[in-house]
């Protein structure tokens, strides 16, 4: 159980999540898109939110920055969220149009306000779980896909429900956060995902 759940962090780190998102998309959209496309789109972002933050992680770590890819203090957390900000941007603005897009766009545009938000807080010293922010936010947004499409989406979204407790546990059984910080941490995931569905749904 203990190798489980901290496993759990692992696999289910934020970084992973956009890609998780934009996966679970192209899975359940009833759209025809050509796999050239769809391919296209998710090595965009690998390389955006996975390759490129694994590589300033290392190069924060060199300057001794940050200690861990966990992030456990809250002033490690500064420099990442901020990248993170702008390559989200980035996302928005060369990968998903609004108009082409408009679940994926407004999903990431989620995501930029869940990270401000999470900065915001980081020069208030207060840490919210980045963990359970980032599987919230998905598992929202899959609520929206299930609603948005009118497909059945229990079984996902039981499984992400699952995983949130799962993510939770983790948390408290590693002593990484506090109830407060992973509650926080669900809400800052689930609103503004919450808000945005009046823009594409």
């Amino acid at each position: 159980m203990n190798f489980l759940l901290r496993i759990a962090a692992y696999i289910f780190h934020p970084l992973f999540m956009p890609l998780l998102g934009v996966t679970t998309y192209f899975l359940v959209t009833p759209r025809f898109m050509e796999p050239q496309f769809m391919m296209a789109k998710i090595y965009a972002v690998i390389i955006i939110t996975i390759f490129i933050p694994l590589v300033s992680y290392f190069l924060l770590r060199s300057l001794g920055l940050v200690n861990t890819i966990h992030l456990e203090d809250i002033a490690e957390r500064k420099y990442p969220l901020m990248a993170q900000c702008l390559l989200v941007l980035l996302l928005m603005k060369m990968v998903f149009k609004p108009y082409d897009d408009p679940e994926l766009y407004y999903f990431f545009v989620g995501i930029l306000f869940t990270t401000m938000t999470a900065l915001f807080l980081v020069f208030f010293s207060f840490k919210i779980s980045l963990h359970q922010m980032a599987i919230a936010g998905v598992t929202m947004f899959i609520i929206g896909l299930s609603i948005h499409f009118q497909i059945n989406l229990i079984y996902t979204m039981a499984f992400f429900f699952v995983v949130n407790g799962l993510v939770a546990t983790s948390r408290l059984h590693t002593e990484s956060h506090t109830y407060p910080e992973l509650i926080g941490g669900f809400f800052i995931g689930v609103i503004p995902q919450l808000i945005l569905f009046g823009y594409w749904l």
